[in-house]
């Protein structure tokens, strides 16, 4: 059973959905920008492409919610360009990209339940 979200968490829903992207990439791995806009990219199937400006613009609005950090965790030097700058999620934006995810699921239910989508609520009228 999932517990309520607390008022700190529902303070900042609901989230932007390049928001909930950007935590859902970094759910998995700490990452730096570039490959944080390749992820996205092909999440999305090339729907969804961040121009610089407007990722770091994202970033840093997600360190001021405290959503993300930048971290100094680094793979080894021989493999990576030290101006790179990594990010990784905190624990509050693990919490709030779950209370996003539930917030979503809920409304993908009711869109079922209202036969705006396939896989629920009452069967269709054929008459």
């Amino acid at each position: 059973m999932c517990k309520t979200p607390s008022s700190e968490v529902l303070a900042v829903l609901p989230l932007k959905p390049t928001m909930f992207e950007i935590l859902l990439v970094l759910a998995g791995e700490d990452l730096h920008g570039y490959a944080i806009v390749k992820q996205l990219e092909e999440r999305s199937g090339g729907a969804l492409r961040l121009e610089p400006a407007n990722l770091y613009r994202t970033l840093r609005t997600m360190i001021d919610r405290d959503l993300i950090a930048e971290t100094d965790r680094r793979p080894d030097t021989k493999l990576d360009d030290q101006r790179r700058r990594y990010f990784h999620i905190t624990k509050f934006g693990r919490e709030v990209a779950r209370a996003e995810a539930g917030r979503l699921e809920r409304l993908v239910e009711d869109a079922r339940k209202q036969r705006l989508l396939a896989g629920g609520g009452r069967k269709r009228y054929s008459g």
